[in-house]
């Protein structure tokens, strides 16, 4: 059976590519009668009626789709097929109806503690998703859930096709169904280097849905790709409705904040996933005025600092009272790590220039997943030395870009 079930599905990928959209429509539907549960087939159906023009099964064959990928634990996959019921004038009875097996499924259960906005100055950093949870979704109630699954759109691009472009003002996050795509992010001379790959699975562009900042980097599709988008401006029309929407979205962008720093910062890309797993719980979020000092020029460093929301600026205190601006702090920059690591005092005072948010790892974190591990101190010497040295060069020529940094 499984053998003549291959072969139909060869049928079909060659009568679509032919052309002959009905014959393969009917290849696949008799795949779909003997393995009702196979979800890429009940995908293939209702892509194909849809492409013949025939809403109202296609309708039907989505919803089917949908029902079958959130069986396999494919949720990504299962919202895409849902929202596409009103794309085809399905009645919105039968998205609700969708919604709400999907929600029931991947949303929190109702005795299950809502995540809400940080009020604290220090509030720890949330864990990665358990197996089979999409990031924000599943850290919302069902009625949350559904609200934000139907302001998101499904995107569609060929290869070539950029996504987002570096520098353009971002306005809203994706996640990628289906395809691949590559992040680029421009060197000093002009040139566009790959910093890493987007995956079916992988969320990008968070930072824009909590920031109006420029995009940090562009998004390439490299093969024909399938996105799910989610506006600024329609996650915050659902957070009016539902408040446990933004401290989902806040909750997922500090994690993702420290995941990218531990897996592009030179010296913390080489801990373990253990060690990684470990640091990550002990930074916390702290929440920063306008004109706070985090460090003071000539006292000891108390912290190592990732920079969330704002600007900062290290201002260095010379002779006669003369005081030089160096190289702005903005979201993604680290400071703090140098007077740890070689132990000395502050070189130089870092204040916010407005309100702003930063996540701290305090001194005895630091020294205790760093300091304590193995062959880590030398490397720390030698980071330590290096910094300085990229430092200086940033400053007369720009930022430093490391693989692996996935900010968008």
């Amino acid at each position: 059976m499984a053998d003549t079930r291959g072969a139909s599905r060869e049928r079909a990928v060659q009568l679509a590519g032919e052309g002959k959209l009905e014959e393969a429509l009917a290849e696949y539907q008799g795949v779909a009668k003997s393995a009702p549960d196979d979800a890429e087939v009940r995908q293939k159906v209702a892509e194909l009626l849809e492409w013949l023009g025939r809403q109202s099964e296609s309708a039907t064959a989505y919803e089917a789709a949908a029902l079958a990928w959130a069986k396999v634990q494919q949720p990504l996959r299962a919202v895409a097929a849902c929202l596409a019921l009103p794309r085809l004038s399905a009645p919105p009875a039968a998205t609700t109806r969708t919604a709400r097996v999907l929600a029931e499924r991947f949303a929190l259960s109702p005795s299950a503690a809502a995540p809400t906005a940080s009020q604290g100055a220090m509030a720890p950093v949330p864990g990665p998703e358990a197996p089979g949870a999409m990031p924000i979704l599943s850290h919302l109630g069902r009625e949350a859930f559904i609200a934000l699954l139907e302001v998101m759109e499904v995107r569609a691009f060929f290869p070539g096709q950029a996504v987002v472009e570096e520098g353009s003002a971002g306005a809203s996050m994706f996640a990628l169904v289906e395809g691949k795509a590559d992040v680029l992010r421009t060197l000093e001379g002009g040139e566009r280097k790959s910093v890493g790959t987007v995956l079916p699975g992988d969320f990008f562009g968070e930072l824009a849905l909590v920031s109006e900042g420029p995009r940090l980097a562009t998004v390439v599709a490299t093969e024909r790709a399938v996105l799910l988008e989610l506006t600024r401006e329609r996650m915050e029309a659902v957070a009016a409705r539902h408040p446990t929407v933004a401290g989902a979205v806040e909750a997922f962008y500090r994690r993702r904040m420290v995941e990218n720093l531990l897996r592009s910062n030179p010296l913390l890309s080489k801990l373990t996933p253990e060690q990684k797993a470990a640091i990550s719980r002990d930074f916390q979020l702290r929440t920063v005025s306008a004109g706070e000092a985090l460090l003071t020029q000539g006292q000891a460093g108390d912290a190592f600092y990732v920079v969330l929301r704002g600007r900062y600026t290290p201002w260095l205190e010379q002779m006669h009272g003369r005081r030089v601006a160096l190289a702005e702090l903005r979201e993604g920059d680290v400071f703090g790590e140098i007077s740890l690591l070689l132990d000395k005092p502050v070189s130089a005072t870092v204040r916010a220039d407005v309100a702003g948010v930063v996540l701290r790892l305090d001194r005895a974190a630091f020294e205790k997943h760093l300091l304590s591990q193995p062959g880590l101190k030398g490397m720390l010497m030698r980071m330590g030395t290096e910094r300085l040295q990229r430092t200086a060069q940033a400053l007369a020529s720009g930022r430093v870009l490391h693989d692996g940094d996935l900010r968008v």
